[in-house]
């Protein structure tokens, strides 16, 4: 099937990209670092996928289930191979096919987009990664320089990370290191529920409520940033909603503590857009396939608002972080950092397994809309009255307990 239409020419291109590469195909596998490691040859007539290169994907796939190890994939391909017509195409379905059940297997896939990344390698095997690598300065995108209309930075690693497609972009001499901290992160323990992290902050309880918001909102107070650094030796990141859209008051990330792999979403102040809950509920489904439990930090004054959240539906995102909250099959753990602000941060709070920090509070809203809704102007008696310290809302059923100068597990 290596020249199933009998294309003229063909044969001989063929010969002439395994005399060229030294190899029989466009793609080739291995076992590395306790993986199973794809290459494309970009040499062997552009990194095409015709039907070779189809059977090795999917041969390379069915090995890493059956030992029950990761995948990395190094694309360096302009797509599907024309001159095998609708059989390369077809490829593509036979490897989301033996992708698919790779994923069901509860296994890891890390992409690593070389230049270029392009066509159906893109969308077939890198977009769909669970990490997606973009090495700096390659091409990747859809369609290829050859079909599509011009050349601009959105056919970029660089520009697929502003977009939210990819989740970093690495240096070609760093490319080894960092699948190497994929890979450890992937290989750690996952048995448990996560630890909630130590607090940072003061460690005495505020007094009254308006002293906790004052707490919760102050720049002295650390942030979720702080609790990241202190809590994981190591932390690969996870960015962007896959639709397009990024939101930096979110930080999203599989992590690893000891030897314990934990999956990690955290709020950083910042009202929470769309795009935010939505890499939020991808880190979760994530985390649900690959049996590694989850630590939330929450710390937002409340989900975005406006003209722009409802046109980028932040109501529907909000919705599937609740929802992959409540299906999760792995165990999800919260730390309350700093401002609890409503459905916006309850969103990510784990029913049964929630903790604040001293330096935190909860409350249906934030005292200055509550006051607002209730037609009050005294917000320190309204935020009194909500109840809204850390003890407050512990007293009401609604936390768990309060961290302290150590860990809890």
């Amino acid at each position: 099937m290596s020249d199933p239409l009998g294309w003229p020419g063909h044969a001989e291109r063929l010969a002439r990209a395994r005399a060229r590469s030294g190899a029989a195909e466009s793609v080739g596998w291995v076992r590395w670092g306790g993986a199973v490691v794809v290459e494309f040859d970009f040499r062997f007539l552009g990194g095409s996928v015709g039907a070779g290169a189809g059977q090795a994907l999917v041969d390379a796939f069915g090995a890493a289930v059956a030992e029950g190890l990761p995948v990395v994939s190094l694309i360096a391909t302009g797509g599907s191979r024309v001159h095998e017509g609708v059989v390369a195409l077809r490829q593509l379905q036979r490897v989301a096919r033996a992708r698919a059940e790779h994923r069901a297997a509860g296994l890891g896939h890390v992409a690593v987009l070389r230049d270029p990344t392009t066509g159906g390698g893109w969308a077939a095997l890198g977009a769909g990664a669970d990490v997606v690598l973009g090495v700096a300065g390659a091409q990747v995108g859809f369609a290829g320089s050859r079909v599509r209309p011009g050349n601009g930075p959105e056919y970029t690693a660089e520009g697929q990370f502003a977009a939210g497609s990819v989740d970093a972009v690495v240096a070609p001499g760093d490319v080894e290191r960092v699948v190497a901290d994929c890979l450890r992160v992937l290989g750690g323990r996952r048995d448990g529920p996560a630890e909630v992290p130590r607090a940072l902050g003061r460690l005495d309880l505020p007094g009254t409520g308006w002293e906790a918001v004052r707490r919760a909102r102050s720049a002295a107070r650390p942030r979720a940033g702080a609790y990241l650094a202190d809590h994981f030796d190591l932390l690969v990141p996870v960015r962007g909603d896959r639709a397009g859209g990024v939101d930096d008051g979110v930080v999203c990330g599989l992590g690893l503590r000891g030897d314990r792999a934990v999956a990690v979403a955290a709020q950083l102040g910042t009202a929470t857009g769309a795009a935010g809950y939505r890499t939020v509920e991808r880190l979760l489904r994530m985390a649900g396939r690959l049996g590694m439990p989850v630590l939330t930090l929450v710390d937002t004054p409340g989900a975005a608002s406006g003209p722009e959240a409802e046109r980028a539906g932040v109501g529907p995102a909000i919705a599937g972080v609740f929802a992959a909250v409540a299906e999760s099959p792995v165990p999800v753990t919260t730390l309350v950092v700093g401002e609890g602000g409503s459905g916006g941060a309850l969103a990510l709070c784990a029913p049964g397994r929630t903790w604040l920090t001293p330096d935190s509070y909860f409350s249906v809203l934030a005292p200055e809309l509550a006051g607002l809704v209730l037609r009050r102007g005294d917000v320190a008696g309204v935020a009194e009255d909500l109840r809204l310290r850390p003890q407050d809302v512990v007293e009401l059923g609604a936390a768990d307990g309060i961290a302290g100068a150590e860990p809890i597990g």
